[in-house]
């Protein structure tokens, strides 16, 4: 490791660690160590919308609410936006409305991504826009389409509707000149949210990178797919890369339907893939711009690392690193301390609505090995180091 990289410490947890207070921490260390009870993230769903139900909003609000999202709305997002540029870290506002499937809801999730462009495009502490395709087009026409299935006249119809929001919303990025990120989602819809992303970033990468396809690469036709991708576009590139979230419900499918397997065989070819997949971005920086969305201590090292070999300098506009809110400060804050470009992935939402992704991200962080383990590890070492320091 280069003695420029060395200065990063992930491990100090004082920078990590010095926007919040002491009560701030102590709450956190409890939120993370119900984790480690599978019963209460079983239970935890039902309980919430029964104590929103009974007027306890307030308690899910200062709790996993709080932890995890920005506020109900933009306009309440603002003082985390804040408080994360006063350490030079960057928001993206992710709306994070699940489970909503009708044209109606279709159409307010398209404004409201619309409304998050306009809060970018006017706030330079929001370097990027986000969505899921899922919350402007409905799923059973994102699976039929990617299986090749024909349509109906009336899925048709559905379909287009879909499309034009697509558009809608990638084309007013490039308007405002906005980048903005489309979320991968489940492999058998993946192929149709491609093919989406790829048209708008023919259309609208003409300048730069303004629409961002994302690339699992728990999943182990990915990074060829990455690569093709590179070599056939005479346009400009942009990738989030990450690891993945649906492994669990992949293989049970896959199991139960008599594919193969579209995940990975083991953790490490997931890991090989990944820093290949930097390493061939970074190799057509160019081209190609990224954010590395990870938790991962050693891909960031990594790419860290490639963009010295590249001589590319730490604020580089087209290489980013982003984490999720409340999860791996150690990486965000000490990399954004040492002149890297770093953003957090801020959802926001009613309450109530918002549940279903915070079910899903409990369990999803509870499950990926170490992780809560090592969240909760440095939390207690910074409640240590400040005792002491008393």
């Amino acid at each position: 490791m280069n003695m420029q990289n060395s200065r990063v410490e992930f491990s100090n947890t004082e920078v990590a660690f010095s926007h919040m207070s002491d009560a701030g921490l102590s709450k956190a260390r409890l939120l993370f160590r119900s984790f480690n009870f599978p019963a209460l993230l079983t239970l935890g769903p039902p309980l919430a919308n029964l104590a929103i139900s009974m007027g306890f909003k307030n308690l899910i609000k200062k709790t996993i609410f709080e932890q995890f999202c920005g506020g109900e709305d933009i306009l309440t997002c603002e003082k985390t936006i804040q408080r994360l540029a006063q350490s030079n870290i960057g928001t993206i506002l992710d709306y994070s409305v699940e489970g909503e499937d009708n044209e109606d809801n279709f159409n307010a999730t398209c404004a409201e991504i619309v409304n998050t462009i306009d809060a970018a495009a006017n706030n330079n502490k929001i370097p990027f826009s986000v969505f899921k395709t899922t919350g402007i087009i409905q799923m059973d026409l994102l699976e039929k389409v990617s299986s090749g299935q024909g349509l109906t006249g009336e899925e048709e119809a559905q379909w287009q509707r879909g499309i034009a929001r697509f558009h809608k919303i990638c084309a007013y990025a490039e308007e405002k000149q906005v980048r903005i990120f489309v979320d991968a989602e489940e492999s058998w819809i993946q192929n149709a949210i491609d093919r989406l992303a790829e048209d708008a970033a023919r259309r609208y990468n003409t300048r730069q990178a303004i629409v961002f396809n994302t690339i699992q690469l728990y999943r182990h036709d990915r990074l060829e797919y990455l690569k093709a991708q590179i070599v056939d576009a005479t346009w400009y590139l942009g990738f989030k890369l990450v690891r993945g979230a649906y492994m669990e419900k992949e293989r049970k499918r896959a199991q139960e339907m008599g594919y193969n397997d579209p995940i990975q065989p083991d953790k490490e070819t997931s890991d090989r893939d990944y820093n290949e997949a930097l390493k061939h971005c970074i190799h057509h920086v160019e081209k190609v711009s990224i954010c590395a969305g990870t938790h991962n201590e050693n891909s960031s090292r990594y790419l860290m690392e490639l963009m010295e070999e590249k001589q590319l300098n730490r604020n580089d506009e087209r290489v980013w690193f982003s984490q999720l809110l409340g999860m791996s400060d150690h990486i965000s804050y000490n990399l954004s301390h040492a002149g890297y470009n770093v953003c957090k992935y801020v959802p926001y939402g009613p309450v109530k609505s918002v549940i279903p992704y915070l079910t899903r991200r409990a369990r999803e962080n509870s499950s990926v090995a170490g992780q809560m383990g090592r969240e909760l590890s440095l939390i207690e070492t910074e409640i240590k180091r400040r005792k002491e320091k008393v």
